[in-house]
């Protein structure tokens, strides 16, 4: 045969295999399709005949109407998943996924072992890459495995003891790994040699409908500034897909992810994983990470694998929703400073109680703008209006994840050990910056350490916060007094707070300095954040200008519990005069103004 009889013939065969396949997909959502009608004519027709219990007459005419439209929407839902997977796995794997049911019916139902044993080898068991590009096969794999971690998310979040063991409060819980080896099947493989497991559960309630927390965890970007406390950097790494219908029920997207401690003594945990989002028929969202760390031969130095984690979102009334978070990680051990060990075991560095405290506070701050704002007389042009106030936290909450993400130790901060500094805890670091206008141009000093002291976290922040006790720990305030011309309350405890400060008199050469100022507060950690910015810069934000234009450069100081206060891990929110304090101190300062300081 002639070299082009050949590619027709197999252009020929491969588009009669295309029709082949698609005819057998056809008739597979026909055959579907039939067997939903029929489902339906059969309630139908029992609801037709369905007679009163008590009397024996016919049912009112308007519950049947009812169960009538619920089963219309029910059997619309059906179809349209049906054929939103259809489309997926057609356009990524060229076949249909393997029959599953509703993860939030049957999730207790499916796990039982030998059905993950014999998914969970099919699933190890293939190649996850293909020259670092994810082929069509690895989506399929991607696909099985979300189905299943959510399955696992349910049943850690629904079931109590013995698998979880509660605190005195019964809000928190920690995970009971032998009962969790006996409970669920190893689908997600065995844990690595060396590493340790971090599992827990926090249940809270918080000021946010169900719909708005889960646009925060799909958006990725937004997702990383809120939890900044936690989360160093993200980014997506695919989206196999966006959502059905225009919501975010079933999204499915691949991350890269980096968390942290803010301290430069506490080593981040890098993290490759897949999140994927779904909406139960009761309306309760789920939102489950796991790992794909275990499924990159390629890779096999990781140091941090995220089982099944995520959380259940319920809304309830008043836009409040009442959040499940389960967090459960592995995690090499060691690395860390030893005063952190406690605070880490714990989880309140990378635990449940971690996440919900941020979104809670997160929470607070956006209910904060109905609140008043005090304006001293001065220099402020413009009183502060709903938009203002949204601007002015715009700008604090950049500032303190700009602080957050510059004191860790992370890959990207190239921290030096000061030399001379013989416990090896004070960290120097020196950027230049000619191209991002969201900071100062110029070669900028940072400096940073982490140290214990013996006086309860309240303490230390209630005392750091005071602008009164300014120029006992500030050297750059050169004697000068702190005045405040502005301040609004940014959440529900006392000291969540944004204020603007004029430094008057003081010994400095550069005049008047004004400095915008942020203090907040959790039950897991504290932040007293600020940075110089000038008053032109204040009343464009209040007046509704953009904050994402201003310039700043953040120091400040980090405040976390030394471990669990007394015993019930109730971190900063416990008794006052109870437990030490890791404070962590971050400076950053222009390299030229610091030599200046030095030499006058």
């Amino acid at each position: 045969m002639e070299p082009m009889q050949i590619k027709f013939w197999f252009q020929n065969k491969r588009t009669q295999m295309k029709t082949q396949h698609e005819h057998r997909e056809n008739t597979l959502l026909r055959t579907e399709n039939e067997k939903l009608r029929a489902e339906n004519m059969r309630y139908r027709e029992v609801l037709n005949n369905a007679s009163c219990p008590a009397c024996g007459g016919p049912t009112p005419i308007r519950d049947t109407s009812f169960h009538e439209q619920q089963l219309r929407i029910e059997n619309a839902r059906l179809r349209e998943e049906i054929e939103h997977i259809s489309t997926m796995t057609t356009k990524y794997v060229g076949k249909p996924l393997p029959n599953s049911t509703d993860t939030f019916s049957s999730s207790t139902s499916r796990l039982d072992g030998n059905y993950n044993v014999a998914f969970g080898a099919e699933i190890l068991g293939r190649p996850m890459m293909n020259n670092g590009r994810q082929n069509e096969g690895s989506t399929h794999v991607v696909l099985e495995l979300v189905t299943v971690a959510m399955e696992e998310l349910m049943r850690l979040a629904q079931l109590g003891e013995p698998l979880w063991v509660p605190s005195m409060d019964r809000n928190t819980a920690t995970l009971n790994e032998e009962e969790y080896l006996r409970s669920f099947s190893r689908v997600f493989g065995p844990k690595p040699s060396g590493f340790k497991s971090e599992a827990s559960r926090e249940t809270v309630v918080v000021a946010m409908s169900a719909q708005k927390v889960i646009e925060i965890l799909v958006d990725v970007e937004q997702w990383s500034n809120v939890f900044s406390g936690v989360v160093s950097r993200a980014s997506n790494v695919q989206v196999i897909s966006s959502g059905v219908g225009g919501t975010y029920n079933e999204a499915i997207q691949v991350m890269n992810a980096e968390f942290q401690v803010p301290s430069p003594l506490v080593p981040t945990r890098e993290s490759y994983f897949v999140r994927y989002c779904k909406q139960g028929v009761d309306g309760t969202w789920a939102v489950v990470d796991v790992s794909l760390d275990q499924l990159l031969h390629s890779n096999p130095l990781v140091s941090c694998r995220r089982r099944p984690s995520g959380c259940i979102v319920q809304e309830m009334p008043n836009g409040h929703s009442k959040i499940i978070w389960v967090e459960h990680i592995e995690v090499e051990d060691g690395g860390a400073q030893s005063i952190y060990k406690p605070l880490i075991t714990a989880g309140l560095a990378f635990g449940a109680k971690r996440w919900v405290a941020i979104l809670g506070g997160h929470c607070e701050r956006a209910a904060s703008t109905a609140v008043a704002t005090n304006i001293l007389p001065g220099d402020i042009d413009y009183l502060a209006d709903q938009e203002g106030k949204k601007s002015m936290l715009k700008l604090a909450e950049r500032m303190v994840t700009r602080f957050c993400r510059g004191v860790n130790a992370s890959i990207g901060n190239t921290w030096s050990t000061l030399s001379g500094n013989s416990s090896e805890t004070i960290k120097v670091m020196t950027r230049k910056n000619v191209d991002d206008p969201t900071m100062p141009f110029g070669i900028q000093l940072s400096v940073a350490t982490s140290f214990w002291l013996p006086v309860p976290p309240k303490t230390v922040f209630e005392f750091l916060r005071d602008h009164h006790n300014r120029n006992e720990w500030d050297m750059l305030s050169n004697g000068g007094e702190f005045q405040e011309v502005m301040q609004f309350v940014s959440g529900n405890e006392v000291g969540n707070r944004i204020a603007v400060y004029q430094v008057k008199g003081g010994n400095s050469s550069q005049g008047e300095v004004t400095m915008l100022q942020e203090s907040r507060t959790d039950p897991t950690a504290s932040y007293i954040v600020y940075a110089p910015i000038d008053m032109a810069s204040v009343n464009v934000v209040l007046g509704g200008g953009d904050p994402s234009l201003v310039p700043l450069l953040p120091s400040g100081f980090a405040i976390l519990p030394d471990g669990p206060t007394g015993g019930q891990g109730r971190g900063i929110g416990a008794q006052a005069n109870s437990g030490g304090s890791l404070l962590t101190i971050a400076l950053q300062v222009f390299l030229f103004f610091f030599i200046f300081f030095l030499i006058f």
